[in-house]
């Protein structure tokens, strides 16, 4: 269903599911859409909970505005704020993958008193990347490139897709994300999302103290993640403001909730019942 989100004059795509609380709020990242959650929303809508899985502004089926500032993470999270109000959901589990995690921490952090618990896959806390060391920054090094509007779109698109295919290689639905990122404007929404709430100062480090998370907080990291480290993951518990819980997942990939669907449903079910 589309969702118009008056305030921003925005409408988005969403799939919901599930009974009508604890609700669930799954959030992906790029270059994904909510199908990326396609094995969570029948396994939580199961488990009682009522399940939103929304396409983010310039993803999926939601709206692209043409400005670059419009894709900034506090951008997004008022989206997801409005679109909660909109569906009469007061408190909700957040659970984010990739960029999705980091606008589900600007939501946590904007709105704590909205949030009951905070999953995290891949991607931690921000101060945890920084942490993380020239390991990390060694495989961030797309994130410049990206930066570079018009520069990067070529890279990515040229010789059939090359690059893109070659990024996208662990992804389970790389042909179908590679054929949305073809149409008309897709590619540069997706990558403006790095171009908004990654500019290059804010990727080599803190300006000032950030704010710590508020618990309860899991994190997931796969062993077989090329683009994030443990330690990035990891170390996120030094920036949680109460209770902390990581979790090793061995032979996936990045797209864990899809390489590992069991695995990750087994763990936000247990952690979702202990904090409803």
């Amino acid at each position: 269903m589309r969702v118009e989100l008056t305030e921003v004059a925005l409408e988005v795509e969403v799939r919901e599911g599930g009974g009508r609380a604890p609700a669930v709020l799954l959030v992906h990242g790029f270059p994904d859409t909510h199908a990326c959650w396609r094995h969570q929303v029948p396994a939580l809508a199961a488990a009682g909970y009522r399940v939103i899985a929304p396409d983010l502004r310039g993803f999926g089926g939601s709206d692209r505005p043409a400005d670059t500032a419009a894709y900034a993470p506090a951008r997004s999270a008022g989206d997801l704020l409005e679109l909660l109000d909109r569906l009469d959901v007061g408190r909700v589990h957040l659970v984010g993958h990739d960029w999705g995690s980091g606008i589900v921490q600007r939501l946590a952090m904007t709105a704590p008193e909205r949030v009951a618990s905070l999953s995290l896959l891949s991607v931690g806390h921000l101060g945890a990347l920084w942490d993380a060391g020239w390991e990390q920054r060694s495989l961030s090094w797309y994130m410049l490139l990206f930066q570079h509007a018009g520069l990067a779109e070529e890279w990515l698109l040229r010789d059939g897709a090359a690059k893109a295919r070659e990024f996208l290689a662990e992804h389970p639905d790389a042909d179908e994300v590679l054929a949305r990122l073809a149409e008309p404007g897709a590619l540069t929404a997706a990558l403006a999302v790095y171009r908004a709430g990654l500019p290059p100062e804010v990727l080599f480090g803190p300006e000032g103290p950030l704010p710590p998370l508020p618990g309860p907080v899991q994190g997931l990291w796969s062993s077989r993640d090329r683009f994030l480290t443990e330690a990035s993951m990891a170390g996120t518990g030094k920036y949680v403001a109460g209770p902390w819980r990581y979790e090793r997942i061995e032979g996936a990939g990045h797209w864990l909730q899809l390489d590992a669907a069991e695995r990750v449903n087994a763990l936000l079910l247990d952690f979702l019942a202990e904090h409803s």
